[in-house]
């Protein structure tokens, strides 16, 4: 599998139940998102804009996606908000389709334009690597099955501050009477044998 072939597993509607660790204070943040999916072909003007942005020839990129999320954590104060969206290109290595630059408008651990790396591992896991100003961020993606997508995350800040996150990612699919089977969402508090 590449990138745009695990792009194009993950197209659809997916909730999302993360737990993040904020390492330097030994405590976990749990949260959920709803997140849809829209894949991009190579010839998409999102594409065409994002390869522009970055000053990447078009014609190298080989599609993408247009990812929109919107989620909370249980620490959010009044005026935080996790809601958002982003175009993902990707453009292969010409020598390794499996690797690559995946082009953001919108980054992951800072919210600006970003060149990250792609790598597709021997598990057909896509591990996204990125380097910001301020901090540096990786990230895995993974299918258990064609509805159930594991995603992992480490960020380390420099200067020490770091944090971790696992989510467990649902997709929501159709019913017979054409409205999407929610996942319902429980509030639960989780304690790790650890303290955080």
């Amino acid at each position: 599998m590449n990138a745009m072939e695990f792009f194009q597993r993950s197209a659809g509607k997916w909730r999302s139940q993360r737990t993040t660790h904020h390492l330097a204070f030994r405590q976990a943040e749990i949260g959920h998102s709803d997140i849809e999916v829209i894949n991009l072909d190579a010839k998409d003007p999102k594409i065409l804009e994002i390869c522009k942005m970055h000053e990447i020839d078009p014609s190298l990129a080989a599609g993408g996606a247009f990812v929109t999320w919107d989620g909370s954590m249980a620490w959010d104060k009044d005026d935080e908000n996790h809601k958002g969206s982003t175009v993902f290109a990707i453009v292969p290595d010409s020598e390794n389709p499996r690797s690559g630059r995946m082009l953001r408008e919108r980054g992951y651990a800072e919210i600006i334009p970003v060149v990250g790396r792609f790598e597709m591992d021997d598990e057909d896991g896509l591990n996204l690597i990125t380097e910001y100003e301020t901090m540096s961020s990786i990230e895995r993606f993974w299918f258990t099955s064609p509805n159930l997508r594991m995603r992992s995350s480490a960020v380390k800040r420099f200067g020490g501050f770091n944090t971790s996150t696992f989510c467990t990612e649902v997709r929501l699919v159709e019913s017979n009477s054409d409205s999407q089977t929610e996942t319902p969402h429980v509030d639960l508090e989780y304690y790790s044998a650890f303290g955080w």
